[in-house]
């Protein structure tokens, strides 16, 4: 009987010790890139959800995340680029705004919100956005980190870079503000007035060292809002 439990008893214990082995040579699957983000600033392992914002650790840059709910993230939603004066107002679609739609209104909205924690949220620059572009990890999927930047359309979004001379077809505009599509993961001049899709981002400091179980973001980001004269 007691060579029986002791028998047991080794059993256990090997059982036991492959099972340790086997968690601390598990791979992490974290992205080298990208961490997601709670809409309350937490970040979060990348097999688990909602997240609201997704880190670029190489740009030090946080990303809005569109969402299919008809909130103000909603990917569906189209904007008309304007910007303190400058582009075309209201001129895209969404249900947030009586007046239909431009990206000041994303921005004003998002920053008021405080998403993820952030209220410095705005227009990403082409360079930024442009350096989302991949390509795609699927048949059909967009030219970008599908997994994490969901609900991402097969069209054009807009960047902060306006006053570009318009290509020939669009001459009657003149000028107009540049986007990146990432269905063909290009890039191009459209008229302020077109109604395109758009993704905010937001910088912040101290960046570099925010991973995986160390303080929430809301804490280390500065509050900058985006005024607008008229509240529409």
């Amino acid at each position: 009987m007691n060579a029986r439990i002791v028998s047991s008893l080794l059993i256990l214990a090997a059982i036991t010790l492959y099972c340790s082995i086997e968690r601390a040579t598990e791979p992490s699957h974290e992205h080298p890139r990208y961490t997601k983000i709670s809409a309350d600033g937490e970040p979060l392992k990348p097999w688990q959800g909602p997240w609201a914002c997704v880190l670029d650790h190489q740009s030090n840059l946080l990303w809005e995340v569109k969402t299919d709910n008809e909130s103000i993230h909603d990917g569906y939603w189209t904007y008309s680029w304007f910007n303190n004066h400058a582009g075309e107002e209201n001129l895209g679609d969404c249900y947030f705004e009586p007046a239909r739609c431009d990206t000041e209104d994303l921005v004003r909205h998002t920053n008021r919100h405080g998403l993820c924690g952030v209220k410095n949220w705005r227009l990403p620059t082409h360079t930024e956005l442009q350096s989302l572009v991949q390509a795609p990890t699927r048949p059909s999927s967009t030219h970008i980190a599908h997994d994490y930047f969901i609900h991402i359309k097969h069209g054009d979004y807009w960047t902060s870079d306006s006053d570009d001379q318009l290509p020939a077809h669009f001459e009657q505009f003149q000028m107009g503000g540049k986007a990146v599509n990432f269905h063909t993961g290009q890039s191009m001049t459209l008229p302020y007035r077109n109604a395109a899709f758009t993704m905010l981002v937001s910088t912040a400091p101290n960046l570099t060292a925010f991973r995986f179980n160390t303080p929430r973001l809301s804490n280390r980001t500065s509050v900058i809002t985006q005024p607008k004269e008229n509240d529409k």
